[in-house]
């Protein structure tokens, strides 16, 4: 007769989707940890929680694919329970009973409660800040707000992750301090929209007001900013950040179309004109400003007048870090209701297009850079190099900067001055600045 082992648990938790999606799970995993729990970030382990993505079809197929994956492991013994949460499981919570009924239990984005209870934990309140970063110890993401109140027709976060709601600025400095005392010297501040910070709680946009807070941390060295909407953007951020040397001069603003029909079926509130307009005010207050923007192509209703004019469009306006997506064609969202008409194939040779213009913009600057000095967090050791990031360049999505780790030995999470010898379109290559050796 088998006796049933006494093993302690062990809860894996496993991310996926984006910065906001591994803030979740970091604040998940340090309520476990303060309820004694034993847990770990996408290792083994006989308990597993999956947090989901439901934005577009590609993070659905990828959320999906895994929970079935566990599922396996479950019915092969491998794994004890498997629990579900996020954007996926609050999106189709009935649908994902229906079809994958084995999981143990389903959790949407706000039910964290529920989720430590069904874990054998409690919800602390007093936690603010306490979480188990993932992130290599040196930088965080720092969600400032929940939710969405923006009408944009192509998105489903809203319909996810409720209205906007912005986190006290006394809260958010609290966690920075947590975040400074344990060794991150890098803040990215993330938010489905930076640009709404504070007008639900203190009736005004207060990301300036926010940022002010944050340099007087200790420790922080750079404050990075992800995720701001163009319509109604606070224009005294750009003053804190020519004003104060710990906020970059970065700035991540999803731009998505620059057709004027496009704009307006997307709901996005706001003009070619505007637009462009908006973005030369950035680079004539603060001329050092790295933009990041995102674009989609194959909405309904693109037209090829319209491709050929978003592509004119990015080639004359030089961003310094950009991505291009593919239309997704998302249930409950306004443009449901319109029909789907660019053909998958035209939608991928479009975003390639517009890669293809971008790979060159990005090889261009990149050359302009050989010579110049750059301080550089150094994040990691991969292979024959160090790999750093000037203060132009978000984790995972920009620009790396390589150094030879023959030649030299760096510290992973500290700075270091870099001179730049060789560019690549999205890759520099350096070597510490005679000015550091010499110090």
């Amino acid at each position: 007769m088998r006796t049933k082992s006494l093993k302690k648990n062990k809860i894996n938790v496993v991310t996926l989707g984006c910065s906001k999606n591994v803030y979740d799970s970091e604040v998940l995993m340090g309520q476990l940890k303060a309820s004694g729990k034993e847990v770990v970030h996408e290792e083994e382990g006989n308990i597993v929680v999956i947090n989901t993505c439901g934005f577009i079809n590609n993070a659905k197929e990828e959320s999906i694919d895994t929970i079935l994956d566990f599922m396996q492991k479950k019915e092969d013994g491998d794994v004890d329970k498997v629990f579900v949460t996020g954007c996926l499981s609050e999106r189709y919570k009935p649908d994902l009973q229906k079809e994958i009924p084995n999981v143990d239990q389903y959790f949407g984005t706000t039910e964290l409660p529920g989720l430590l209870k069904a874990l054998g934990a409690d919800y602390k309140h007093e936690l603010i800040g306490e979480r188990l970063t993932t992130t290599p110890k040196n930088y965080a993401y720092l969600k400032i707000a929940e939710g969405c109140d923006r009408p944009c027709s192509f998105c489903a976060i809203p319909i996810m992750r409720g209205k906007h709601r912005s986190t006290p600025i006394e809260d958010i400095v609290i966690e920075a301090e947590k975040l400074a005392a344990n060794g991150v010297k890098e803040l990215i501040l993330i938010a489905q929209d930076l640009t709404y910070y504070g007008l639900d709680l203190y009736k005004k946009r207060n990301l300036a007001e926010l940022l002010e807070a944050l340099v007087k941390v200790d420790g922080v060295e750079w404050i990075r900013l992800h995720y701001a909407f163009p319509t109604g953007f606070p224009m005294d951020v750009l003053d804190v950040m020519n004003r104060e040397p710990k906020v970059c001069n970065y700035l991540d603003i999803p731009l998505q179309h620059i057709s004027d029909h496009i704009l307006k079926s997307m709901r996005r509130g706001t003009t070619k004109e505007k637009t462009t307009n908006l973005l030369k005010e950035f680079r004539k207050e603060v001329p050092e400003m790295t933009i990041r923007t995102t674009l989609i192509v194959g909405y309904p209703g693109e037209t090829e007048e319209d491709f050929q004019e978003l592509k004119q469009w990015v080639t004359d306006m030089r961003f310094e870090r950009l991505g291009c997506f593919t239309y997704s064609h998302e249930e409950n969202t306004h443009a449901y209701n319109l029909v789907d008409d660019v053909p998958e194939d035209v939608k991928q040779d479009r975003a390639n297009q517009i890669m293809e213009i971008q790979s060159q913009i990005s090889w261009e600057l990149n050359q302009a850079k050989i010579g110049q000095t750059f301080k550089v967090v150094i994040d990691r050791k991969e292979g024959e190099y160090f790999v750093g990031r000037t203060e132009f360049d978000s984790p995972d999505v920009d620009n790396e900067v390589l150094i030879d780790a023959s030649k030299t030995y760096l510290k992973t999470g500290e700075f270091a001055t870099i001179t730049i010898t060789e560019a690549a379109d999205f890759d520099l290559y350096g070597e510490v600045s005679t000015l550091q050796k010499e110090s």
